[in-house]
């Protein structure tokens, strides 16, 4: 070993041992099936709209009942399955059940238009589709054109030429069994996450790493004073990997999960008081919400203890003031990515250092590099994250992957650890918007606004919004003496994009897009047109 290596892996961070050994367990179907048997009385979902519960027997046994109608549909473990749905019940018992099966399962957004869910099915060309009614036209369109699906099942009661969920649900109670696979290889999530490219990414979870997660969680509750069973609301929508993930390790940690259709700000604050919720997983702007709406005092939230928030960053302000209002002494910030399965780095939770992101979790490793040299850097230097893991996902489908040939993740993201490996979030060197949690392209945008006949060149920015982040914001150049104005610029990309990746921030003319001499955009410039906002890296 040359001094040099030696240097650099005494520059890695290291997480410690991982509490799980993946070799002595069965496949995630094996133990999903396994953990919902333990508690089979206790009660393991809510729909809070309907106050429909269900214990942990019939969440298995509608889950097997989705796995054995994936059987008879022809689907096995190398098929994919599809997920375009808003929150509901049956989305859990779809998941479950596919995954029992060990197929594939990608779920995207149902706010998706027929051009954006174009790109995400004919990128995973799957087998099913479970669709909620609202979106079942608009998948029914793309996929007459892509004929990929050889069925769609419509959530509820079913609609002509396609098959009710509810006919799934009405079949015999059956016994199951899931078959072995090689964990550590064997596609379990399909999420999709931007890129700076521009059209979104399939980024493949593993069994191994949602296997991971769910060790971590059941190692962290052995940490804390926690009830027999824990009450976990779950809002963020079910196709973002904080949902997706978490539901899984709420229903393997005997949790009882009330699972929110969609935000809606009187039936949030009345679950947490009506269910006594004790966890929650939430992105920033609910933070806000939770921060400084006045209606918050009206309802009973003493019965949370602790609040995880990711996504993108908080302020310590806004972290403060919940613990102060609330009365919550626990409140973790994390980092992570869809790439990294769930997240990367996790703070205590109680005396956290401010604007730390946390340590790197169990069986993990981290480093700093100059983005430039790609050198090993120490503490309290600044440079791109790169992670290491079981948590690092297997790839992008059909992409050149951002691990290197050495398994790091090179996440674009710039930071430091300080010299008790705290680490540190600084800015980030993709170009990424963050908008509610989701992410924006910014080039995706562009290539829509250049089809517009009177736009002449384009850039777009985020600027920071502290109620969802950050607000997608246009610089547009316009064609010679056409005339064109801001909302008919806006209603052209709406007319293209779903609502997160929307105009939010406006649009503003002027005379060049300032570039580099090799053409890229300059955002730091443009930042520099609009007051308050900060300039990135």
């Amino acid at each position: 070993m040359t001094s040099s290596t030696a240097s650099n892996e005494n520059l890695i961070v290291y997480g410690g041992p991982d509490p799980v050994d993946l070799l002595n367990d069965g496949s995630l179907g094996e133990m999903m099936i396994k953990e919902l048997k333990l508690q089979p009385k206790n009660i393991g979902l809510i729909d809070p709209a309907s106050g429909v519960e269900l214990s942990y027997e019939q969440i298995l046994d509608n889950s097997v009942k989705v796995a054995k109608a994936l059987q008879r549909f022809g689907i096995d473990k190398f098929d994919t399955v599809a997920i375009i749905s808003h929150n509901c019940l049956d989305y859990a018992f779809a998941m479950f059940g596919t995954i029992f099966v060990g197929a594939p399962l990608a779920q995207f957004n149902p706010g998706y238009l027929e051009n954006e869910l174009m790109h995400a099915l004919n990128m995973t060309r799957p087998k099913v589709i479970f669709v909620s009614p609202q979106v079942l036209q608009r998948v029914i369109t793309v996929n007459h054109q892509l004929k990929c699906a050889e069925t769609i099942v419509v959530f509820g009661n079913g609609s002509p030429g396609v098959i009710s969920f509810n006919d799934l649900l009405n079949q015999p109670i059956q016994t199951f069994k899931a078959d072995p696979v090689d964990k550590l290889n064997h596609v379990a999530l399909i999420l999709l996450s931007s890129g700076t490219t521009g059209l979104p990414k399939g980024v493949q979870l593993t069994q191994a790493n949602i296997m991971t997660t769910i060790a971590h969680s059941k190692e962290a509750a052995k940490l804390l004073d926690l009830p027999d069973q824990l009450v976990a609301l779950a809002v963020t929508p079910l196709f973002h990997v904080l949902a997706s993930v978490g539901l899984i390790n709420m229903v393997t940690n005997n949790c009882r999960c009330v699972l929110m259709p969609k935000f809606d700000a009187h039936l949030f604050l009345n679950s947490i008081q009506q269910y006594k919720v004790n966890l929650m997983s939430v992105v920033p702007p609910l933070m806000v919400f939770l921060a400084k709406h006045p209606m918050v005092d009206n309802y009973d939230l003493s019965s949370l203890m602790t609040l995880f928030c990711g996504a993108a960053p908080l302020s310590k302000e806004i972290e403060d003031q919940v613990r102060e209002r609330l009365g919550i002494a626990f409140v973790r910030q994390g980092y992570g990515m869809t790439e990294t399965t769930y997240v990367m780095l996790m703070q205590t939770g109680f005396e956290n250092k401010p604007g730390c992101v946390g340590k790197v979790r169990m069986g993990q490793w981290a480093k700093v590099i100059d983005p430039d040299s790609g050198k090993v850097l120490g503490p309290n230097q600044r440079g791109e994250l790169c992670f290491k893991g079981s948590l690092i996902m297997k790839g992008y489908i059909g992409k050149e992957s951002d691990v290197d040939e050495d398994g790091w993740l090179h996440t674009g993201d710039i930071g430091y650890y300080d010299e008790d490996e705290d680490f540190f979030i600084v800015d980030r060197i993709k170009e990424l918007i963050k908008y509610k949690g989701f992410q924006v392209a910014p080039a995706e945008l562009e290539a829509i606004l250049l089809k517009h006949p009177k736009v002449k060149d384009a850039a777009v920015i985020g600027i920071s919004d502290e109620r969802v982040g950050e607000l997608a914001t246009a610089f547009i150049v316009k064609e010679r003496e056409e005339q064109v104005n801001e909302e008919e610029i806006k209603s052209f990309v709406a007319e293209h994009v779903s609502q997160q990746k929307q105009l939010h921030g406006g649009v503003r003319f002027i005379d060049e897009v300032p570039r580099t001499a090799t053409g890229k955009i300059l955002r730091r410039k443009l930042r520099e047109l609009v007051p308050n906002t900060k300039a990135k890296l």
